[in-house]
């Protein structure tokens, strides 16, 4: 009897068998790995912020805002001839001159209106001229106050009195033959003006061709809020800067002002004669030229 255990080739053939074991489960994880490897790829993306890479994520543009429409243009010409048209019951004359240069446009009555009170800008720069000259002096005493009081009076407050004293220092005849230089016919007594000249002397004053810049920026400085802006300052927007002189007198309701928006700047005067002076449907008629201006040319 054998005792001393199993026989070598029997234990060889157990390690055989069991390498072959081994290599079939081997071969087996191998399979497993391929297949899950497979499906991992072919399956879906979710494409999510936060489980997608840099190079996965996508960002869909948001939708672009709807264009704003375009502002329609306006027909400047054509509105202020239609503006004339239906209010025909006054005589109008508008002007209208780019102080950069160029043709003024005119519209309405080209004839002379009794000025009012937009004359007194000529008596001003008048004067201003003969200080520039050292004939006169802002300090010199006139009235009750000095010259350099009268002037702002008589442009910002539209003091008659002030206006009168100021024709009187520099003297009629030379009232005159200042305006003629400067291409104006102006006569104080009679007081005439077309709605042309005053566009002039305005666009004259704005561009330094009447004065010095202190006393140009001083008087346009004295055209700004004064005691009536009701007429063309009531009809512009904020950020067009208004200097201006009105006048008012028996049925003639005038505005002259240079209307600035940056780099651009225009002279535009409105005269008007009616029987109802200044009623809502004559401020109605400067309100809506003005408009038509500024949406055209200033907005």
């Amino acid at each position: 009897m054998n005792t001393s255990g199993p026989s070598r080739p029997a234990a060889t053939s157990l390690t055989a068998r069991r390498k072959l074991l081994l290599v079939w489960a081997a071969t087996v994880l191998v399979l497993l790995g391929v297949v899950t490897a497979g499906v991992v790829r072919s399956g879906p993306d979710p494409r999510t912020e936060f489980l997608a890479g840099p190079q996965t994520q996508r960002h869909e543009p948001a939708p672009a805002a709807p264009a704003a429409a375009p502002r329609a243009a306006v027909d400047l010409d054509a509105e202020i001839k239609r503006i004339l048209a239906a209010n025909s019951g006054y005589r109008i004359g508008v002007v209208l001159a780019d102080t950069h240069g160029g043709e003024p446009r005119s519209y309405g009555d080209g004839a002379e209106f009794v000025a009012a009170s937009t004359a007194k800008i000529i008596t001003a720069v008048a004067y201003y001229h003969l200080v520039e000259a050292g004939e006169k002096s802002l300090d010199a005493p006139l009235g009750s106050f000095d010259a350099a009081f009268q002037l702002q009076a008589m442009v910002n407050a539209s003091s008659n009195d002030a206006w009168l004293l100021l024709m009187q220092d520099i003297g009629y005849p030379e009232l005159i033959e200042y305006a003629a230089s400067i291409g104006i016919s102006y006569d104080p007594e009679q007081n005439l003006l077309t709605a042309a000249e005053m566009a002039d002397v305005l666009t004259q004053l704005s561009t330094g061709k009447l004065l010095n810049a202190e006393h140009t920026q001083e008087l346009l400085g004295y055209m700004q809020k004064t005691n009536n802006e009701r007429l063309i300052p009531a009809a512009v927007g904020p950020d067009i800067t208004v200097q201006h002189k009105y006048g008012e007198l028996e049925g003639y309701v005038h505005d002259a002002a240079l209307l600035t928006s940056g780099e651009r700047s225009y002279a535009l005067a409105i005269y008007t004669w009616g029987e109802d002076g200044e009623s809502k449907e004559r401020l109605a008629v400067i309100h809506g030229l003005t408009k038509v201006v500024t949406r055209a040319l200033l907005e």
